[in-house]
């Protein structure tokens, strides 16, 4: 059992922890990054592929932003006999489920997007509880290196993604569902692994719309290394969130791949990824706990990513497309690996963990809804026949520029 956060988090809580986080994202981003786009190509009108692609992305990610502060603030106050985190995995992994299986028994593009509007909102209720784990039961001289690690997840989960994705692109239920098992049975990992607590009962003075809507207000004299934090990481996901929603289009659009090859070099890209990541995230984490500095890994990190984001861009070729994403993966790497452990040691209320990372949440949400409605206005400049995607990468690249500035205001930690 994981032992609270005045002690250390035992080496079965943690490893079951990064599997729970992997299984969550598994789900969640591998429809973002590859499927939605495949069954898109399939159901929607060719022409309007792209604008329908930002659509669903869009209207998803903003029932996220909702979602995820909200699932936040009712794990906090939950008190249920099972605790306060475990019953809003449960509820979230089979929600999440319901509207995958929506988006996969229809051909109707309205329906598509509510059932990723139901995904993404039962996706995030898991999420919310996940992410308050790490204050809640992993101390600061270990969140570091659990951050490294957890900065793994969504790589690894890319990669599982795409693999399982070659073999389950010509059926619509496996092309959603397979991941999703897989969020299923990391849930039954972690459930076991760590001891939950009801909430208190909700008090007077908490009851009522208004007192809950004052409860997500954080004040930003009080804590101006929140939102510098919020800043940053919302700039710098703004940058990735062009490479997870147009990575499909541009090999086959700018690059002239075959739909049907996608599949694969999307893996192949996902697993060059991987290995980067294996190799550098724990290692920064580990180096960060080690000098007991952040702000420097997360400045680099931002600009090395922003260089990747460019190079990609640029790319004539499946090969330079490659390297200019494995330069990016070195910097989100790095990001993911210690942005983490900043924005926990800058949460302004240890008893509100979940529901103030829920509200941090939407740093990584949010650009998910503004980034394909802001990437047109990028497409069209110049007037290239498939759109200008060099434009929509340079602009990237300047939102993670942007973040890595937003970085150093930070007071709090150095």
């Amino acid at each position: 059992m994981a032992t609270g956060v005045a002690g250390r988090a035992s080496g079965p809580f943690i490893a079951a922890y990064w599997i729970a986080q992997c299984g969550n994202w598994l789900g969640l981003i591998t429809p973002v990054t590859l499927t939605i786009a495949i069954r898109l190509a399939e159901i929607a009108d060719p022409a309007r592929k792209m604008s329908q692609l930002g659509l669903v992305l869009g209207v998803g990610a903003l029932a996220s932003i909702i979602a995820t502060p909200i699932w936040g603030h009712i794990s906090d106050h939950t008190s249920a006999r099972i605790g306060r985190r475990k019953l809003w995995m449960i509820v979230g992994v089979a929600g999440g489920g319901a509207g995958l299986l929506l988006m996969s028994a229809t051909h109707d593009i309205t329906l598509f997007g509510l059932g990723w509007v139901i995904a993404q909102i039962g996706f995030n209720a898991n999420q919310a509880a996940l992410n308050a784990l790490l204050p809640d039961k992993v101390p600061e001289a270990q969140r570091g290196r659990v951050s490294g690690l957890l900065g793994l997840t969504i790589i690894v989960a890319v990669v599982l993604g795409t693999f399982l994705t070659q073999f389950t692109a010509d059926n619509a239920y496996l092309l959603f569902l397979a991941p999703w098992l897989g969020t299923v049975l990391s849930l039954a990992m972690i459930l076991p692994m760590f001891q939950d607590s009801p909430a208190p009962a909700f008090s007077e003075t908490a009851a009522g719309i208004g007192r809950f809507l004052l409860s997500f207000r954080v004040d930003p004299r009080e804590h101006p290394d929140f939102y510098w934090a919020w800043l940053s990481r919302f700039l710098v996901v703004m940058g990735i969130a062009y490479l997870q929603a147009y990575s499909v289009y541009f090999l086959s659009d700018r690059l002239k791949q075959p739909m049907s090859e996608v599949p694969r070099l999307i893996f192949i890209n996902g697993s060059i990824g991987a290995v980067i990541t294996l190799v550098i995230s724990p290692a920064a984490g580990w180096l960060s706990d080690r000098m007991g500095r952040r702000k420097p890994f997360v400045f680099v990190a931002a600009v090395i990513g922003a260089a990747g984001l460019v190079a990609t861009g640029m790319a004539q070729s499946v090969i330079q497309f490659l390297i200019g994403s494995a330069i990016a993966g070195i910097g989100i790497s790095v990001y993911y690996a210690v942005d983490l452990a900043l924005v926990a040691a800058v949460l302004p209320d240890p008893d509100s963990s979940a529901k103030d990372m829920g509200i941090f949440q939407i740093a990584n949400t949010l650009p998910q809804s503004l980034a394909p409605v802001i990437a047109p206005a990028f497409l069209v400049i110049g007037g290239v026949p498939g759109g200008n995607y060099p434009a929509v990468f340079i602009a990237a690249s300047a939102f993670a520029l942007l973040g890595a500035v937003a970085i150093m205001p930070i007071k709090k930690i150095p």
